[in-house]
């Protein structure tokens, strides 16, 4: 049965279509479009067609299609931001999520640990759980910047295990920007990372 044009369902439609395959989104993006009942209806029956997924509870995906592979899953990190932009709330990569996104660690953890000025909770998608949890102001003055993701991947990684073949992997990862980032936020860092912070920065201004 065909829906009429200016139907809750059809804008709904039109909306998503207009989007690039991979857009995460939630009930929340389609609130000038009709009543939250009719847009809860409209997106179930746009999951039910396959249009679109449902990746955890308010939380869907205009899916990427393979033609091999078919639907390809989103990546944590696009989860972490559609859900950093419903709530309103910093995200920062914490513990082996940190480590392994620098290339510090090969393991690639199922539960990936996020800090947040946002409220604590746990959140599944499929076979993936997005751990955020709250903390102080002082821990979010780095989110979203590299500095606060080498601050958290070292501090998982302990004092003792930082060597420097760790610190030679980072002089290759990190360039003149982002070297220049870590200064500026040393304050931040506790006094052993801040430490690594002036000597990579002193490497960049060797060169």
């Amino acid at each position: 049965m065909s829906k009429h044009a200016d139907s809750t369902d059809s804008k709904i439609l039109r909306r998503i279509q207009a989007r690039n395959r991979g857009w995460i989104f939630t009930p929340d993006s389609f609130t000038d479009l009709g009543t939250r009942q009719a847009i809860d209806l409209a997106l179930m029956r746009h999951k039910d067609s396959g249009l679109i997924r449902h990746l955890a509870r308010g939380l869907y995906d205009y899916p990427i299609i393979d033609p091999q592979l078919g639907p390809l899953q989103p990546s944590t990190e696009d989860i972490a931001n559609a859900l950093a932009g419903r709530d309103a709330a910093r995200l920062q990569p914490s513990g082996a999520y940190a480590a392994n996104l620098l290339g510090l660690s090969t393991q690639v953890p199922m539960k990936a640990v996020y800090l947040t000025d946002g409220r604590a909770r746990v959140v599944q998608a499929g076979n993936r759980q997005i751990i955020l949890k709250h903390t102080t102001p002082r821990n979010m003055a780095t989110a979203g910047k590299i500095s606060g993701l080498v601050i958290q991947a070292l501090r998982h990684l302990g004092r003792k295990n930082v060597d420097q073949q760790i610190i030679a992997q980072l002089a290759r990862r990190l360039d003149g920007d982002a070297r220049k980032q870590l200064v500026n936020d040393i304050r931040y860092a506790p006094a052993w990372i801040a430490d690594i912070f002036r000597s990579l920065a002193d490497q960049r201004n060797a060169v």
